[in-house]
């Protein structure tokens, strides 16, 4: 029997395990990435490791997160992390140089090989023909250090693209439109992989719109075929030689199939608060909008911008509406300029930032409060873009920039009739312009040796944390309902994330947008412990292990939820937090936030097999949860981080 795409780059890349669906397999990393905001605690972790030198094939670092300069903390970061890939030996990005995602792919991503980056939207570099997968920052950690990364091996979900996209329809409506079918969680423990003529009409940056947001959908990773339009990518990029072809086997099959006719597509828009909350922009078209925003990594490519700059050029947004425009990376910038484009977006009243993540992100760019902002990025969780009581859509380029123009959300359909405009199908041209100067190459392994990290102030070593001890009376601090993102767990904006580096800081805000109170009633219980309560696809989103660290640091000692997004399961597990599952979901009715959960012998209880028996003190009631760790998991919570299990280790080497 033949083997599809992700069938073949496991198969090439497999040293532990059998590819059986459920089955725990070990995967040989070729490449990480890491960018500021988490990439920090990587190189704080890689350090806690003891290990001289990266061992993968390509380590990179990325500063594109945390750019606002308000303070010393974002620039000593940047310094501190300059100074880490110097003497590990990994490329180090700076700042300015745009998205790790778009970046990323223009200078390294490669066929054939794999990716693991903490940052969720890794897989966006399957647009290419790679195995890319996001994971927690120790993970990256790990495979610098030359480990596998372990998971389950995932079904492979085969979706076969037959027509071609209409005119005012791109490749952001093809993902919204997967996410309108199977929400938030649709895609968990899978791999997407898109096939069929179709593609022929999607270039590489379209199916990396398409791949960044897989990610939306709780998918492990998304792949796409290294085809003839990646070879034109490749050669565009100057590295044609990079390319090798990757299709699967005429007899291929997929664990799940799925169909869509691209040519009966319409344009679509996520609501608030949720990438599942999507409707077609008919249904809501007419509203009053405060901000328009393009860019980002879910759509970074050229075409994205230089269609929304057609669309505006001759023109001036609307007086009410901030239309931001943030350039994914400096090269598609320097494109931009060089074609004109740029010139019509500021022309047309675009406020122009440097390339990076910026708004997306919660850094600048925040909307006014209650008001809409219609947004190209992959998320819309409550508050991520810096305002408490936001209202962002996620759109496509067409739709936001025909809503700039006319104030409201607006079916870019519409210009035909509002502007007598023909739909302007920009494509990026086949010579451009290639910048690799904002890269800096690792020093040779003799040169490296003598240098030291730089770190400022707020770059704090890591906590350690005592192994899983056998008896807990746990209160439970907190109890939330289905779909907390780690947005919510662990906020992001320009507050926030320069203390990512300082986890005593940053825990000042865990739950900061669920319960303000959250953090003093935590420091009451953080010698003792307590526990935290969540519904179903618990720490769904960024893959921030921020969300894991500094609720360990302030005490948390076990969670219990109805399910739990990937990344931030093994989180919890890296950093010791026992992550439970409900056996009975009417367990979760009955426990209460505020009752005392007591567990006894939990130790053994974890060890012998996967039911854990506990007790609420205060109902008198007996539950029976359970862990679905694999041994190797079970050792890092037993022993109270994978740091420590690893230490061990390398002592006894």
């Amino acid at each position: 029997m033949g083997k599809n795409v992700a069938e073949k780059l496991i198969d090439s890349h497999l040293v532990e395990g059998e590819m059986e669906v459920g089955e725990e397999i070990g995967l040989e990393m070729d490449q990480t990435l890491t960018q500021d905001a988490t990439g920090t605690m990587v190189m704080l972790e890689f350090e806690a490791m003891g290990i001289p030198r990266v061992q993968t094939e390509l380590s990179a670092q990325y500063v594109d997160h945390n750019l606002i300069q308000s303070d010393f903390k974002n620039p000593d970061d940047h310094l501190f992390l300059r100074s880490a890939c110097k003497k590990f030996g990994a490329w180090y990005s700076r700042p300015g140089n745009g998205v790790s995602h778009p970046v990323h792919q223009e200078r390294f991503g490669e066929p054939g090989k794999t990716l693991i980056g903490s940052d969720s939207h890794s897989p966006a570099a399957g647009a290419i023909g790679m195995l890319a997968i996001g994971a927690g920052g120790l993970d990256v950690a790990m495979a610098m250090a030359g480990k596998p990364y372990t998971i389950n091996m995932p079904e492979v979900w085969g979706v076969k693209l037959t027509g071609e996209l209409p005119d005012w329809v791109s490749a952001k409506d093809v993902i919204l439109t997967m996410l309108e079918r199977h929400d938030v969680d649709g895609a968990v423990n899978q791999i997407i992989e898109y096939y069929g003529p179709g593609l022929d009409s999607l270039s590489c940056m379209d199916r990396h719109v398409i791949a960044n947001m897989g990610t939306e959908l709780g998918a492990t990773s998304t792949v796409f075929p290294a085809d003839e339009e990646v070879r034109d990518f490749l050669r565009r990029q100057g590295r044609e030689d990079a390319f090798r072809e990757i299709r699967a086997d005429d007899d291929a099959t997929y664990d799940e199939h799925e169909e869509i006719d691209l040519s009966e597509l319409e344009p679509k828009i996520a609501k608030p608060s949720s990438p599942g909350n999507v409707v077609p922009v008919r249904e809501v078209e007419g509203q009053e909008i405060y901000q328009s925003y393009v860019g980002s990594s879910a759509n970074p490519g050229f075409r994205d911008f230089a269609s929304a700059a057609e669309i505006v050029d001759g023109y001036q947004v609307h007086d009410r509406v901030s239309f931001d425009v943030n350039p994914t990376s400096r090269q598609i910038l320097e494109n931009l300029m060089n074609t004109g484009h740029l010139q019509m977006l500021t022309r047309a009243g675009a406020r122009i930032h440097q390339a990076g993540c910026n708004g997306c992100i919660g850094m600048g760019q925040a909307p006014a409060t209650g008001q809409i902002s219609v947004r190209t990025v992959p998320r819309n969780f409550p508050g991520r873009s810096g305002t408490k009581e936001d209202a962002v859509y996620l759109v496509s380029p067409e739709t936001a920039a025909a809503s700039a123009l006319t104030g409201e959300i607006t079916d870019p359909r519409d210009l035909a009739d509002l502007y007598d405009m023909e739909y302007p199908n920009a494509q990026e041209p086949d010579e451009i312009s290639i910048n690799t100067d904002q890269l800096v190459e690792p020093v040779s392994e003799e040169e490296a040796k003598g240098m030291e990290l730089e770190k400022g102030p707020n770059v704090v070593s890591l906590p350690e944390f005592e192994e899983l001890q056998d008896s807990f009376d746990l209160p439970v601090l907190l109890k939330m309902g289905d779909n907390i993102s780690t947005d919510e767990i662990m906020p992001a904006g320009s507050e926030i994330l320069p203390y990512r580096s300082n986890i005593p800081k940053i825990s000042e805000f865990v739950f900061q947008q669920v319960d303000e109170s959250f953090f003093d009633r935590a420091m009451e219980y953080q010698d003792n412990g307590f526990a935290v309560v969540g519904g179903t696809n618990y720490g769904q989103g960024s893959s921030r292990e921020h969300a894991a660290i500094a609720p360990r640091w302030l005490g948390t000692r076990v969670k219990l939820a109805k399910s739990y997004a990937r990344i931030h399961r093994q989180n919890l597990a890296n950093f010791g937090i026992l992550p439970l599952l409900f056996k009975d979901d009417e367990a979760y009715d009955r426990i209460g936030q505020g009752d005392t959960l007591q567990f006894r012998n939990l130790r053994d209880q974890i060890k012998s097999g996967t039911d854990v028996e506990f007790t609420n003190a205060d109902t008198g009631e007996s539950y029976v949860a359970e862990h679905d760790l694999s041994d190797r998991e079970l050792k890092m919570v037993l022993s109270g981080s994978q740091i420590s299990v690893v230490k061990e280790e390398f002592a006894t080497v």
